[in-house]
């Protein structure tokens, strides 16, 4: 009887697959977070640094590119879930830029001023408030 006709046996067809499906899995998962700078080096990404201030955060980089580009009444930007990176981000912003604008397009005004972070080190934003001055 040959390793293929019986079940019990190390090397049948099932057992092999299920190694070279385990592994394959495994090693895609390792070589995916190689690529990604941010999984090799997570203290670059947490820390920017600027000419006047060496431990500027993600989120002091966005707070001041939503405020060079819409000029808002008020502006808060928050790590997510307590994460001091700043990877995921929570913003409220209240602008009268927005007067006359959908929800949708207070967003894409604000994720506009926000695209380079949004390449890099911010990975998502998990909520956005967009307001007039009169709704706020």
């Amino acid at each position: 009887m040959s390793s293929l006709e019986n079940p019990n046996s190390i090397c049948s067809f099932g057992y092999v697959w299920t190694i070279i499906i385990m592994f394959s899995a495994s090693a895609r998962a390792f070589s995916l977070a190689a690529t990604r700078p941010a999984a090799r080096f997570p203290y670059l990404v947490a820390r920017m640094s600027s000419a006047g201030e060496p431990d500027t955060t993600i989120v002091d980089v966005c707070k001041q590119k939503i405020e060079d580009a819409l000029g808002p009444d008020k502006v808060e930007v928050t790590g997510a879930y307590d994460d001091p990176n700043g990877s995921h981000i929570s913003v409220i912003v209240v602008s009268d830029k927005f007067e006359g604008k959908r929800a949708v397009q207070r967003q894409q005004m604000v994720y506009k001023a926000l695209w380079e972070e949004l390449k890099g080190p911010v990975h998502a934003v998990d909520s956005m408030i967009c307001k007039t001055p009169d709704e706020a």
